[in-house]
Formats: structure tokens, sequence, C-alpha cells
């Protein structure tokens, strides 16, 4: 595969920064990918460990002629890094981000762009609960799904290209509208992180329930939400803060199915509890023949 990008740039250097540039190095995909970050000790480790070929001291001089730049930093600092790096984009440079809600960040982020710079905002539906520069790995995005949410009027030739960055990088990619992606990913990711951060906290608070308790007699179940739970918890502050109404409209079904699952458990409705059990065992099934899960640790890759 040629190259797409004679340089990229990537603002922000952890987990998905990283795999990134790995990524594209691995199918030769950018000529150059300069990075940066806000603190001074990661862009220390990013030079030891030789993430990207060049660390920038600056996110003014990253994007430095850059044909292709990439918000990598919490959705929060997405519209405060937008102005920033205003001034140093080149005409027809493209603008990219990896956040988890796409509404809130093409409110922050767009107001900010100069006229002949392009916005494509993308969300990589992948992860580990690692974080920081030394995160990254190639095979992150392998067969993961990619959600590009193109704005009106995106030119075609522009959207095609970094549509074939994506699949080159190992994703299935798919457009979507912005609204609709930001419904979608409450109940697909943004609710069960919330659960999962509210369940952890339960045993947490748990008095008759020590600490060694929980971590020795971890069940699968709870070892899951303790992994979800161990996620940055900067990004998931701003995940929620950014995406309210939806993960708010997720969170009132969940509620009302959980209170008609109480009654069946207080009643013992046993009927209900099996068919309810029967109907969501099924969606397991479809995502693993639909090759999103496996039964292997950590999606059957080896995370270095």
């Amino acid at each position: 595969m040629a190259q797409l990008y004679d340089r990229v740039a990537v603002i922000g250097l952890g987990l998905i920064a990283g795999s990134l540039f790995h990524a594209m190095k691995r199918a030769d995909l950018a000529g150059e990918v300069v990075g940066y970050a806000r603190s001074a000790e990661t862009r220390k480790v990013a030079r030891d460990i030789g993430l990207c070929d060049r660390i920038a001291s600056s996110a003014v001089e990253a994007v430095k002629d850059a044909d292709l730049v990439i918000l990598c930093v919490p959705v929060g600092a997405m519209g405060a890094v937008a102005a920033e790096i205003a001034p140093g984009l080149k005409h027809g440079a493209l603008v990219s981000d990896v956040g988890s809600t796409k509404g809130a960040v093409i409110d922050a982020v767009a107001p900010h762009l100069p006229e002949g710079v392009d916005f494509i905002p993308a969300h990589p539906l992948a992860g580990t609960e690692q974080s920081g520069p030394t995160s990254g790995f190639a095979e992150l995005f392998d067969n993961r799904w990619c959600l590009l949410t193109p704005l009106e009027g995106t030119d075609a030739d522009v959207l095609s290209r970094y549509k074939t960055l994506w699949e080159q990088m190992g994703s299935n990619v798919d457009e979507m509208d912005p609204a609709h992606h930001d419904l979608v990913l409450a109940v697909t990711s943004h609710t069960p992180h919330l659960i999962a951060y509210t369940m952890v906290g339960v045993a947490d608070d748990l008095g008759r329930v020590t600490d060694s308790e929980v971590v020795k007699y971890s069940a699968a179940g709870f070892r899951d939400f303790t992994r979800i739970a161990a996620s940055d918890p900067t990004m998931w502050r701003d995940v929620f803060l950014s995406n309210k109404d939806a993960t708010l409209e997720i969170l009132g079904r969940f509620t009302e199915e959980l209170f008609a699952l109480q009654r069946a458990i207080r009643t013992g409705d046993g009927e209900h509890l099996h068919d309810y059990f029967t109907r969501t065992r099924a969606i397991r099934r479809g995502i693993i023949e639909a090759g999103q899960d496996t039964d292997a640790p950590n999606f059957g890759r080896n995370a270095k």
C-alpha cells in the first residue's frame, strides 16, 4: 500500500495515538508521524521508546506542514487544543479526532478551524484499560470498527482517502450521523461503563464484604467490571459530561428494566427471568458471530 499522507501529527500520546503510530508504520501509510503531548514527562517517555518519528515541543510545531492532524486528547480538551493548533494548520490539511462522543466534539472543534481545512470526526471502537505512551500496539484496530461522522459538504475524495487509512490500519469503517452515533455509543459503551463504575463502587462501599474478599473471590462478572472501571478517569468524566442527554436517556431505560427484574425476583417470577436471560444471551452469541469478540482474553491479542 502506498503512503496516504506525507506527514501526520498526533496530539496526545496515549493508547490510541501510540497505536495509530504503530499501525501506520506497520502498513507504511505515512511518511513521518509527529507527536505532541502536554506533559513534558510524557514527551520524554515517547522519545525514549521511539514513539513517533519526531516529538514536537509544542502543539503548533507538531501540526506544521501536516497533511493529517488527529486529536487524541480527552473530549473536554478538544476545543482548547483546536484553538491552539489553528494558527499552525496548513491550507488543505485534514483534522480528525478519536473522541468517544461526536456532537460535543464537533461543537468544540469546528468553530476554531480556518477556511481551507477539512474536518472529519472519527471514533475507533477499540481500546484496553491501559493508558499512556507505552500502551499502544499496531494490532489494536484489527477487525474493530471505526465510525466516521463527516460533516455536510465534506469533500468525497478527502473522505475516501481518510476511510482508506483506517481500513489499511485494520479497521472496519462505517459512516454515521453524529447524533445517532452518540445514542448508539450510549447503549454500547457509555452506560455499560457507568454501570461498571457503579458496581465496583458498591463493592467498595459494602462494609460487610472486606477488600480482601472482593479481590480473592472475584468471579468473572466482577472481574470484567473492574477491568472496565480501571479505564482512564479523565476520559470517561468528559465522555459522560459531553454525551449527557443520550446517556441519561439510556440510563432511564436501564432503570426501568432493572425495576422489572427486581419485581420478578421479589415475586418469584422465574418465567420472566428465564425469558429475559434467553433473549439477552442471544446478543452475546451475535457479537461473537460478528467477529467482535472471542473467548480469549483481550480480544485474542497479545498486547505488549
